[in-house]
């Protein structure tokens, strides 16, 4: 070979050697470049990820919310039927007391009396099955939460505390008082 095929030889070699390196340069750059692209992508599939995490959220928390405004509406509704059962009794119970009052005075006449102890069952009845009971109080022992002591008396032959008399009969309905029952209380 000449000088000048010397001195062209590793001049292209040189060449060779600079392709070579722009081609391993553009081959680094190209993975990142690959890198790069699913950034947007990784990006954005974590904001839709966060969005949906929200919308569930979200969703839970009116599922919830639904559940409370049912339960409470539900709770309500209970309450306002109980209430109005109860002003209804209440209404009553003075027709209650006048049969009451009816059946503890004598009377020659059977078929009268018949008749009003006949009506004072179907009262009773009625109040039974709209759940109306009427409180215990002859014997029991004196509950400020269920009786109106009206008298107190002394007397050996009852308890402490103990109801000796009931003037006028207690009602409730469940554990709601409709009207306290109205009593004597011994010792």
């Amino acid at each position: 070979m000449s000088k000048k095929n010397q001195n062209e030889a590793p001049g292209q070699e040189q060449e060779v050697l600079e392709e070579q390196t722009d081609q391993t340069a553009e081959t680094a750059q190209q993975p990142e470049a690959q890198t790069e692209a699913p950034d947007p992508l990784l990006t954005e599939l974590e904001s839709l990820k966060d969005q949906v995490a929200q919308q569930e959220d979200k969703y839970l928390r009116l599922a919830a919310e639904y559940d409370n405004y049912r339960k409470r509406t539900a709770k309500e509704k209970e309450a306002m039927w109980s209430d109005a059962k109860a002003d209804t009794a209440g209404a009553f119970l003075p027709v209650y007391d006048n049969l009451e009052r009816a059946l503890k005075q004598e009377t020659a006449d059977e078929a009268f009396k018949k008749g009003v102890e006949m009506t004072m069952n179907q009262l009773k009845e009625v109040l039974s099955k709209l759940g109306i009971t009427e409180i215990p109080a002859l014997g029991q022992t004196f509950d400020p939460n269920l009786h109106n002591a009206v008298m107190h008396i002394d007397d050996e032959n009852f308890g402490e505390n103990e109801v000796a008399e009931v003037f006028q009969a207690g009602f409730q309905c469940g554990e709601k008082v409709i009207r306290f029952a109205m009593v004597k209380v011994a010792n």
